[in-house]
C-alpha cells in the first residue's frame, strides 16, 4: 500500500508492516454475541461502502474541474470573438501585410540588381492579380522583363543550398498568398522544387528502378502532354496498381511519382502562358494610351499654332491695308517679344541687297505664309498617322555627358577596390598580352593608355556524380572556375555615347582557354584577359550583367553547369 517500512516511516512505528488488530473492539463484539465471521463480513461491507463513496467523490470532483475548464474555454472564446469583432479579420490583414512586404522586398532587390530566384517568381505571378495602372507603372520602374522560358527552368544550375532556400521561400509565399491561382502556382513550384532537392541531395538519392534511356523516353512523352492528359494517365496507372496482377510494382510506382512532377510542370506551363498573354495585353494597352496621349498633345500644339498663324495673317492684312508687304523690323521685334524669344537685334537679319546673284535668281520664291501653311499641313499628316511610341529604356545611355562622370567613375573604382572578397571569389587582375601591337588612327591626337580595371573570378565546387562518389564536404573536390566579374573604368572616354565592346578570340595553342578582348574609343587601348573556355549563362537570373554607365563597364557572367549522363 505504501512505500514505508518498519524502520523508515514518518510515524515512528516499528510495527507498521504488521496488520493492526483492534482487540478492544473484538472483545466488545464477543460480549454482544457477534461471531468473528460476522465481524469480518461487516468490515468488508464497510470498506466497500467507503470505496464506493470515495469513487463518487472523485467523480464529482473530476466533473467540477471539467466544467470549470469548459467555462474558462467559453470565456476565452467569447473574448476572442469580441476582439475579432472589434479589430476585424486582423489575422488575414496581417498575412496580407506580410505578403505585400515580401513583394516589396523583391522589387527592391530587383531594382538593385541583386534579385533572388524567388523574387523573379513573385514578380511574374504578380501579373495574374494585376488590375491597376499604378501597378503596371511600378513594374516598369522595376525594369523586369518576363522570361519566355517556363518557371521551373529557374532550378537549372542552382546548387543544393540555393534550391533548399528557394523551397523555404516558396512555402512562405504559399502560407501567405490566398489567391487560388497563385496558390496553384506555388504548390506546383513546391512539387518541382522537392523533386530537384531529391535529385541534388546525395543523402536522398534513391536507386532508380527505370533504365536511363527508358526514363528519358518517358520524359519526352510526358513533356508534350497537357495537365488533363497527365491526370487521365495518372488515373490509369492508379487503377493498374489497384488491380494487382503480375506487374512490376516498383516500376509503376516510380512512374507515378515522376508523373506527379510532370503534372506540376504542365500546370506551370499553363499559368506561364496566361502570364505572357496578360503581359502582352498590358503592353498593348499601355502603348495605346501613350499613343493617344501623344496624339492629343500634338493636336493641341497644332491647333495653337494654327490660331497663331491665322491671327498673324489677319493682323498683317489690317496693318498693310490688305497688301502683301512684309511687316517692318519693329513689328517683327514686337512679335518676337510677345512670343518670349530672344530680344531682336539687327545683326540677326541679313543686309538688303540691291541685286541678286545669278544663281539666286534661279531659286523658287516661297511666301512666308505659304511656308507656314505647308508646315501645318505636314503636321496634320503626321497627326493622322497611327503610331505607337517606342518605350523608353531607363537604362539606355542618352549620350549626354555629365560633368561629374569622371569623378564618379573614380569614386566607383575606389569603392570596387575596397570591397571585401566573398568566400568563393578571388582577384583576377592578370592581363593577357596581345600578340601584335595595334596602331590606332587617333593615337597622333590622343595619348593611348590602358584602362584601369578591377576583376574577380568566382570559384566553387561542382557536386556532380563523380565528385559525390569520391569526395565529401570534409574532403571537397578541387575548386573550378564558375564565372567572372569584369569592372573596367573609362572615365576619360571621348565619345561616351558609344559603349565599349568585347569579343572572344580563340587561342591557337589550346582549347581550354580563350581571350576576351575589350575595345573602346580614344584614348584607350584594347585590353585582353585569358578566361576559361566554357558556355556562358546569358540570363539575368543566373547573374549575367552587361552595363556601361558613368564611364564604368561591368561584365558579370557565370558558366553553365555541366551534367553527365551514363
Amino acid at each position: 500500500m505504501t512505500n514505508y517500512s518498519n524502520s523508515d516511516n514518518p510515524f515512528g512505528d516499528a510495527n507498521l508492516a504488521q496488520k493492526f488488530t483492534w482487540a478492544k473492539k473484538r472483545e466488545v463484539e464477543k460480549k454482544k454475541g457477534i461471531s468473528a465471521t460476522e465481524s469480518t463480513r461487516r468490515d468488508i461491507t464497510r470498506r466497500e461502502e467507503a470505496r464506493i463513496e470515495l469513487e463518487k467523490l472523485t467523480k464529482k470532483r473530476s466533473e467540477r474541474e471539467r466544467e470549470r475548464e469548459e467555462r474558462e474555454e467559453e470565456l476565452v472564446r467569447i473574448q476572442r470573438a469580441s476582439e475579432q469583432a472589434q479589430l476585424g479579420d486582423w489575422q488575414a490583414q496581417e498575412e496580407e501585410f506580410h505578403l505585400k512586404q515580401a513583394k516589396k522586398r523583391a522589387e527592391i532587390r530587383i531594382k538593385s540588381n541583386r534579385a533572388k530566384p524567388i523574387d523573379i517568381l513573385a514578380m511574374n505571378i504578380k501579373l495574374i492579380a494585376k488590375g491597376t495602372d499604378d501597378e503596371e507603372d511600378d513594374e516598369d520602374d522595376i525594369g523586369l522583363e518576363i522570361d519566355v522560358d517556363e518557371p521551373y527552368t529557374i532550378f537549372d544550375n542552382l546548387s543544393l543550398e540555393e534550391v533548399q532556400e528557394l523551397s523555404h521561400d516558396i512555402k512562405f509565399y504559399l502560407t501567405l498568398d490566398k489567391d487560388e491561382q497563385s496558390m496553384d502556382f506555388w504548390r506546383a513550384m513546391l512539387i518541382v522544387c522537392e523533386d530537384k532537392i531529391s535529385e541534388l541531395d546525395p543523402n536522398r538519392v534513391e536507386q532508380s528502378v527505370v533504365a536511363p534511356h527508358i526514363a528519358q523516353d518517358i520524359a519526352n512523352k510526358m513533356a508534350g502532354k497537357s495537365h488533363e492528359e497527365l491526370t487521365l494517365l495518372q488515373g490509369q496507372i492508379q487503377r493498374k496498381l489497384g488491380a494487382g496482377g503480375a506487374i512490376d510494382v516498383d516500376y509503376w510506382e516510380a512512374l507515378l511519382k515522376t508523373l506527379i512532377v510532370w503534372k506540376a510542370k504542365a500546370k506551370l506551363n499553363a499559368i506561364h502562358q496566361l502570364i505572357l498573354q496578360k503581359r502582352l495585353e498590358q503592353l498593348k494597352a499601355r502603348q495605346l494610351r501613350e499613343a493617344e496621349k501623344e496624339k492629343a498633345e500634338l493636336a493641341a500644339v497644332l491647333a495653337m499654332q494654327s490660331q497663331d498663324v491665322e491671327g498673324d495673317v489677319s493682323a498683317l492684312g489690317e496693318m498693310n491695308g490688305g497688301g502683301t508687304e512684309f511687316p517692318s523690323d519693329d513689328v517683327d521685334q514686337d512679335m518676337d517679344d510677345a512670343s518670349g524669344s530672344v530680344p531682336y537685334d539687327r545683326a540677326m537679319s541679313p543686309e538688303p541687297l540691291d541685286t541678286l546673284a545669278r544663281e539666286d535668281q534661279q531659286l523658287i520664291v516661297v511666301d512666308q505664309w505659304e511656308d507656314w501653311a505647308e508646315i501645318l499641313e505636314k503636321r496634320r499628316q503626321v497627326l493622322n498617322k497611327q503610331f505607337n511610341p517606342k518605350k523608353k529604356n531607363p537604362d539606355q545611355d542618352t549620350g549626354e555627358q555629365h560633368p561629374d562622370d569622371d569623378f564618379v567613375s573614380k569614386i566607383l573604382f575606389d569603392k570596387e577596390a575596397a570591397k571585401q572578397l566573398a568566400g568563393n571569389e578571388e582577384l583576377f587582375n592578370v592581363e593577357a598580352s596581345l600578340q601584335r601591337q595595334q596602331t590606332y588612327m587617333w593615337q597622333d591626337k590622343y595619348r593611348p593608355r590602358k584602362p584601369r580595371f578591377f576583376n574577380r573570378v568566382h570559384t566553387g565546387y561542382e557536386w556532380n556524380k563523380y565528385n559525390q562518389t569520391h569526395y565529401d564536404h570534409d574532403n571537397p573536390p578541387p575548386k573550378v572556375v564558375q564565372g567572372y566579374k569584369f569592372n573596367l573604368f573609362y572615365p576619360d572616354l571621348i565619345d561616351k555615347s558609344q559603349a565599349p565592346t568585347y569579343e572572344i578570340t580563340k587561342e591557337p595553342d589550346t582549347t581550354d582557354t580563350v581571350l576576351i578582348k575589350f575595345k573602346a574609343g580614344p584614348p584607350y587601348e584594347d585590353i585582353a584577359f585569358r578566361i576559361v573556355n566554357r558556355e556562358w549563362e546569358h540570363s539575368h537570373k543566373r547573374g549575367y550583367k552587361s552595363v556601361f554607365d558613368r564611364g564604368v563597364l561591368q561584365l558579370h557572367f557565370n558558366f553553365k553547369r555541366q551534367f553527365y549522363r551514363r
